[in-house]
């Protein structure tokens, strides 16, 4: 089979296009994941026709479990399917699990050297989180690892929680990531944002991915990560979140919509033996 290694500031995918075939893709995707065994990545992205959209994704992460939505990787799977002559258009829909989604390309000399993504609207809704309990989901203490945390989550297209520290370096995320992940008041677990605020315009972040660990990188995260943090009136409306390995620009629009603007990458193409 052959497939294309990306990766949008370091969270890497292999992109493989579905042919019909009846493949386990769960099994794949665990098995072609795995690092040092392996290709080794944070998760796949199947290519689709769509009867909805100009195209459709499915993200299944690197311990066989599927994803609604990954920031990062709509940004890869748009530059992929445009640069691949799959999808002509500069703006165009993306059907996944979370909804339609609606990538902007920015091109330099016909390549896509940075994507805009329409990421939609946060729901605060426990409910659509989901999360057990009632009332605001900012906030909250919880008991996990042995101690006391207080978390904030949101649905940004998947679940995310975010914990707010002065020191990424001393947290524990190793630990409190997969503690928090899976807390009894996360029934389909969370993903879990370290967030570190720099400035008014400008926070750190760490994530625990849910389905794939510790990753370089989050999308979703990183949208998640800046809301929260301006919901808390502790930024601005426009953030510049930033990882170990780049940027994203996050942006809250009045009417509740988050803009994520950021790079992928190509890393190369390669055949997988079945």
């Amino acid at each position: 089979m052959d497939f294309t290694k990306m990766h949008g500031l370091g969270n890497d995918f292999l992109v493989f296009e579905d042919d019909g075939a009846q493949r386990d893709w769960q099994a794949l995707a665990k098995k072609a994941c795995q690092r040092r065994l392996s290709v080794g990545g944070d998760g796949i992205l199947i290519v689709l026709p769509s009867s909805r959209a100009d195209i459709r994704m499915r993200i299944i992460n690197a311990d066989g479990s599927e994803a609604e939505m990954c920031g990062n990787g709509i940004r890869c799977f748009a530059k992929y399917v445009y640069e691949t002559g799959i999808v002509d258009k500069i703006d165009m829909t993306v059907e996944t699990l979370a909804g339609i989604i609606r990538p902007r390309l920015t091109l330099e000399d016909g390549k896509v050297s940075d994507v805009s993504v329409d990421m939609g609207k946060p729901s605060y809704d426990r409910a659509s989180i989901p999360m057990t309990g009632e009332g605001d989901p900012f906030d909250v203490e919880i008991k996990t690892a042995g101690r006391i945390v207080t978390i904030s989550s949101m649905l940004m297209g998947v679940p995310h929680t975010m914990v707010l520290t002065d020191d990424l370096d001393a947290i524990e995320a190793a630990v409190l990531g997969p503690a928090i992940e899976r807390h009894d008041m996360f029934p389909r677990k969370t993903n879990v944002n370290f967030v570190k605020i720099i400035d008014e315009s400008n926070i750190e972040i760490l994530t625990w991915e849910r389905g794939a660990g510790l990753t370089l990188a989050c999308g979703t995260g990183s949208c998640a990560s800046a809301v929260a943090m301006h919901k808390k009136g502790l930024v601005g409306a426009k953030v510049t979140v930033h990882h170990s390995v780049g940027r994203l620009v996050i942006e809250s629009l009045e009417d509740g919509r988050v803009i994520m603007t950021g790079p992928a990458e190509r890393v190369y193409r390669a055949t997988l033996e079945e």
